[in-house]
Formats: structure tokens, C-alpha cells, sequence
């Protein structure tokens, strides 16, 4: 029998659970969905953390029920988690609250003292206004201002990947690459802060929290007893350190060399390559640890990207919703079908997708300009779709600049990767070929690739594309199209945001949302 890793993918929406042979192919499979959260206050997004636990081990006595001869016969296990995204933990173990999710929008109003030589660092760098904001959104900061007792009870604070590392083996450690939030992370050199580095003090949390921090590929620990009665995989299963959501899927597209670029269409749209160099494609905001040893992920992220999709279903897609449910098919595939009725550019319709305000556009807004009579609610899909790419085209840009190298190609992943008028309307508007992989569950792949590749299975990365990766078609750009995108682009969409945010800054001025 060939070796098999078992991975698992722990997302917003959703837990996916598969096994995986050398060759890539997925022999056993099965997704456990939940609520993404609940919400206590407007801008609030929570989740207790035992809702991804009993739907990993839903998931697994599921894959036992159809390939019980698999399970016995694995070689190890990966963990692939959802990013900026930690639990409050007691000393025996037991979540202490559940956790504030990367959705949620509270901020903390505490004041973060700095020495004042760090002071003057930061205000002649340009970097102060950047780090009071990163220093607000940091959740250990709320439950200091908030929740104090709680915060003095809590014995380890990690994020989820760390909190399943310690549900499956006992131990407190965690991945280098799973380090993505608002933690004292040091991220040109992969480790936790220096000592007297601004982060300690300005998120508020002590070295004695954190975990034990492990490379990519390495081995954590093997399941205890306690953990296989609760899922059903066999005792003693050696875990191995995985890395982030969004990292797996660019290994598992085949981006582990800084020409290529991938693209996830997910619950947040990003754009990152891979890269030996540290590079930071927005000053002041971080490179985040790859899933491949020692390298780099420059990242542009639209928050709440494919997110718009389920909010246009929503408020405008019943019609296709309660049609997809009488023929058996997902309600996106009805709505692509009607993507080709909307011309290239939406007759003028603009999206800027800034449905979530980021760190270095703290005040920004979603927008939609140019509307007019012959506008329709798929004229408005069409929007969403092609405001997401604009955004990531602004991305692009960036990522090229500070890296210096040409993105030549695009590999794509997440809900969106499967649509085949989105994966033509992204090389229309990128002007770039377009990949797109026969395996749809990247994260799953990439994260089967650290196992083999850490347990050298395969020699390397290179080595594991070439046998584990394959595509399923490949999407080349349509001058006459691309041409309308990059003038829309440079003309109309980069102007929106300068034009813009002084409009915004009186919105929030006046509404108060979201609140500071």
C-alpha cells in the first residue's frame, strides 16, 4: 500500500478532512460545515473553538464508516487552520472563552505606552499611526481591557492550529507557518519577538503564553489515546507541523517560486507567491511564514472577499437559491451561467471591495459607482466579481514592486477557482494565463505535500508538484477584454479610494461604525 497522509482543513464556514496518496489523488474525503460564528454585538464574530474539534472528529468517524483500511494504514497528519484566529486556554487544557475570530471587528481603547525612544522610532519611520491601529485590533488587548480575570486565568494563548496540535498529541507547540494574527511574532525570522521588541507590550501578551514553535514538515508529536477514542484514528499517528489556510493552498497550486503567483477566491481573496526573501509588498505589514521551510509569503488581502457572494445570494439571489435547490446544483453555478450576459467592465458599474476595513485603510468603505437604468442585480454580480480581482490587480502591483521580480502566471484556488467564467474573467483582467487545478481542495493538497515532503516521501517541493499536481485547464487572456480592464483599472478604479476617503472619514465621523 502506498503511504497516505491524512489532512485536516479547518476553515471559517467549514472542516474538510481527506486522505491523500503521493500521486495527489484524494481517496477519502468529508466536509463538516457549521455557522461561521455568532455575533453578541454588531461587528462582533465569534466561535467556540470545540465546534472545528467535534466537527474534526465528525468528519473522521465518517472517513472511517466508508475507508476504515486506509485510516490504519496512514503515515502521519497535517493541520491546516483558519489565520488571526486564537483560544484562551486553562492549564488543564479547557477553552476558557470562546474565540474572537479574524472577522471581528471590535477594538480595544487601550492605550499602548511605548518607551519613548520607540515613540520617536516609530513617528520618524511613519510607522505610529500603523502599529496604535495593529495594537487596537489585537484581541489579547480586549480581553485585558475587558475580560481580565479571564485573561489572568489563561495558562496558553495559541491560535487554532496550536489548540488542535494540543488536542492531538498533548503537547503545547505549533507551526511556524500557522503564525499569522496579532501576535508577538517575529516574521523575518520566524520565531517569537526578541526580548524588549515593541510587540511584547504592545499586544499585551507574556512569553510564558505562547507555545513551543516547530518548522513546517516537522514532526509534533503522534495522537494520544485521549484524542483517538474521541476521532477514531489509530493511537500513536504521528502529527506533523502544517502551516495556514492560505499557505497550504499556494503550495498546493504550485506556487512555490516567485513568478507564479496564486490567487485564493475564498471567505478573504488574496494574492501571494513564494519567495526566499523577505518582502513586504505594504510597509510596515509583514511577510507571512510559508508552509515551505524558511520562505516567505508576501500577501495582499481583501477582506471579506468571496464573502460578497454569499452576501449578493442573500439580498439578491433567492430567485437562484430556491431554483439550485430544485435541480440539485449549488445556487453559484445558476448565477455563472448568467455571468456572460453582463459584458466586460458592467456597462460602467465599478465595486471597490473594501467591505471590511483594513489596517492601512482603516476608514474605507465598500463603494459602487457608474450605476445606471441598464443596470441589473447580475450586472451587480458581475461587479463583485470583477471589484475583487481590480483589488487583487492593486495587489499584484505591489507584491511585483517590492519583489522585483515579474509575475508571469496565476494559479487559482478557493470557491471561486471552480467557476470556469471567473477563472476567464481573472486572466482577462490580470492579462496573464490562468491555472486552474484539478483539485479543487488546495489546502487539503498543500498540506498533504508538508507530510510527504516532511517525511521524505518526496525530496522536496519541486519534486511534489511534479507528482502531485495537475490542472485542469489553463485560461489565456482575451486582448480586446483585457485591454477594457486595464484602462477601467488605471482611469477609474485606483482613483476611487483617494477620491473617496475623505467621504468616508465623514461617514464614520457621523455614524460611528465600525466602531473604533
Amino acid at each position: 500500500m502506498h503511504p497516505l497522509i491524512l489532512t485536516v482543513d479547518c476553515g471559517t464556514q467549514s472542516i474538510r478532512v481527506a486522505i491523500i496518496d503521493p500521486q495527489g489523488k484524494r481517496v477519502g474525503f468529508e466536509k463538516i460545515a457549521y455557522e461561521p460564528y455568532f455575533s453578541k454585538q454588531p461587528g462582533w464574530a465569534e466561535q467556540d473553538p470545540e465546534v472545528y474539534w467535534k466537527g474534526f472528529c465528525s468528519a473522521v468517524r465518517k472517513l472511517k464508516e466508508n475507508h476504515a483500511a486506509l485510516l490504519s494504514g496512514l503515515s502521519g497528519m497535517v493541520v491546516s487552520t483558519l489565520r488571526d484566529t486564537a483560544v484562551a486556554m486553562d492549564r488543564e487544557g479547557r477553552v476558557l472563552r470562546p474565540s474572537i475570530i479574524w472577522l471581528d471587528q471590535r477594538k480595544s481603547s487601550r492605550k499602548i505606552l511605548f518607551h519613548l525612544k520607540d515613540r520617536a522610532a516609530f513617528f520618524i519611520s511613519g510607522m505610529q499611526n500603523t502599529v496604535d491601529i495593529i495594537c487596537a485590533n489585537a484581541k489579547s488587548n480586549w480581553m485585558i481591557d475587558h475580560e481580565r480575570e479571564i485573561w489572568n486565568r489563561t495558562y496558553r494563548y495559541i491560535m487554532i492550529s496550536g489548540f488542535f496540535y494540543y488536542r492531538l498529541t498533548g503537547q503545547w507547540t505549533d507551526s511556524i507557518a500557522s503564525q499569522i494574527g496579532h501576535f508577538p511574532f517575529d516574521y523575518r525570522n520566524h520565531r517569537w519577538d526578541s526580548p524588549g521588541g515593541w510587540k511584547w507590550i504592545g499586544f499585551g501578551i507574556d512569553r510564558s503564553k505562547l507555545p513551543q514553535l516547530a518548522e513546517p514538515g516537522a514532526i509534533i508529536g503522534e495522537l494520544t489515546s485521549e484524542a483517538a477514542e474521541a476521532c477514531g484514528l489509530p493511537k500513536g499517528l504521528r502529527v506533523i507541523a502544517g502551516g495556514s489556510d492560505k499557505g497550504c493552498e499556494t503550495i498546493g497550486s504550485g506556487c512555490v517560486a516567485p513568478h507564479a503567483a496564486s490567487i485564493s477566491l475564498g471567505t478573504t481573496a488574496t494574492i501571494q507567491i513564494t519567495t526566499p526573501k523577505y518582502v513586504e509588498p505594504i510597509r510596515f505589514l509583514p511577510a507571512y511564514p510559508a508552509a515551505v521551510k524558511g520562505a516567505y509569503n508576501p500577501e495582499v488581502e481583501i477582506f471579506r472577499g468571496y464573502w460578497m457572494i454569499t452576501w449578493f445570494k442573500r439580498e439578491f439571489g433567492m430567485a437562484e437559491v430556491h431554483r439550485a435547490k430544485e435541480i440539485g446544483v449549488s445556487p453559484e453555478e445558476l448565477l455563472d451561467q448568467r455571468l456572460a450576459e453582463i459584458p466586460p467592465g458592467c456597462h460602467g458599474l465599478l465595486l471597490q471591495p473594501y467591505w471590511s476595513p483594513h489596517v492601512k485603510t482603516p476608514i474605507a468603505k465598500g463603494a459602487m459607482i457608474g450605476f445606471g437604468e441598464v443596470h441589473t442585480r447580475m450586472h451587480i454580480y458581475r461587479a463583485i466579481v470583477e471589484g475583487i480581482n481590480y483589488g487583487l490587480m492593486d495587489g499584484l502591483e505591489k507584491i511585483e514592486r517590492q519583489s522585483k521580480i515579474p509575475i508571469t502566471e496565476i494559479h487559482l484556488s478557493g470557491g471561486g477557482a471552480q467557476s470556469d467564467p471567473i477563472c476567464q474573467i481573472t486572466a482577462d483582467m490580470f492579462n496573464r494565463e490562468v491555472f486552474q487545478p484539478a483539485e479543487h481542495e488546495t489546502a487539503t493538497l498543500g498540506a498533504a505535500m508538508i507530510g510527504f515532503v516532511g517525511l521524505h516521501i518526496h525530496a522536496d517541493f519541486s519534486q511534489a508538484i511534479r507528482e502531485m499536481i495537475r490542472y485542469r485547464k489553463t485560461y489565456r487572456p482575451k486582448a480586446e477584454n483585457a485591454q477594457i480592464y486595464r484602462d477601467l483599472y488605471r482611469k477609474a478604479y485606483r482613483k476611487i479610494y483617494p477620491k473617496l476617503k475623505n467621504i468616508y472619514r465623514d461617514i464614520k465621523e457621523t455614524i460611528h461604525y465600525p466602531p473604533d
